[in-house]
């Protein structure tokens, strides 16, 4: 069955929690969007100023709000991707997502976390790697890279960084595409999964379906992840 990941956008470490909790009992994980105000415009927490919580998670005197039962996919929507992925890492992030367009070496990153962590196969307590990329991506440019990850992120949007933008039907010939080329990747997607694009996006190929604002605008939560399950 298709994996259904909320996605949220946490303006605080509070604004987490409540978040989580709302979707804990459905979903085994959520996505945190972690974004730095450079890579793309908006900022989240912790690069919003409120980086006391954080620190305490560095720390280990606090945990990720439902740690015990919930995975933590953190989309690294910044500038320095080399600094910020071992940080998550180390404060408990089951998946780590790498923006091809981000700043940095990516190649290099993906690399010294496999030489630090292994893979999921070799340590179970090993993070999985995914490589985001955009709807304008060249596949091509990314085709070396696809074996050192665990999973690739199309994005059904064509600006990333915020929640409720219009599906970009790109998506669907790309997903083709890369099913195509690798009948056994995880194939992930991000932005503008609802209910009318999450039928699409599975027959096209999608494995995994990452949504936000569907979900959380939502006056029954269950119920809207239960419309984005499909076989």
């Amino acid at each position: 069955m298709t994996e259904i990941i909320p996605a949220i956008m946490p303006s605080d470490f509070a604004d987490l929690s409540s978040k989580v909790a709302r979707v804990a009992p459905f979903v085994s994980s959520v996505q945190l969007d972690i974004m730095d105000g450079d890579f793309v415009p908006e900022k989240t927490w912790p690069y919003r100023g409120e980086i006391m919580d954080f620190k305490k998670l560095q720390r280990e005197e606090l945990g990720l709000p439902e740690w015990e039962k919930i995975n933590y996919e953190i989309d690294l929507m910044v500038s320095s991707p080399d600094r910020d992925a071992f940080e998550w890492i180390k404060i408990g992030a089951s998946r780590i997502i790498l923006h091809f367009e981000s700043h940095g070496d990516i190649k290099n990153i993906i690399e010294k976390i496999r030489s630090q962590y292994g893979r999921k196969s070799e340590n179970y307590s090993a993070p999985e790697v995914g490589l985001a990329i955009g709807t304008e991506t060249e596949l091509e440019k990314i085709e070396s890279l696809i074996p050192l990850v665990d999973f690739v992120q199309q994005m059904g949007i064509d600006k990333i960084g915020y929640q409720g933008e219009p599906f970009s039907i790109k998506v669907l010939t790309r997903i083709k595409e890369f099913r195509k080329r690798y009948p056994n990747l995880i194939i992930s997607v991000d932005g503008a999964v609802n209910a009318d694009s999450a039928p699409q996006l599975v027959e096209a190929g999608a494995t995994r379906l990452v949504s936000g604002s569907y979900i959380f605008n939502a006056v029954d939560i269950k119920e809207a992840i239960d419309s984005l399950r499909v076989i």
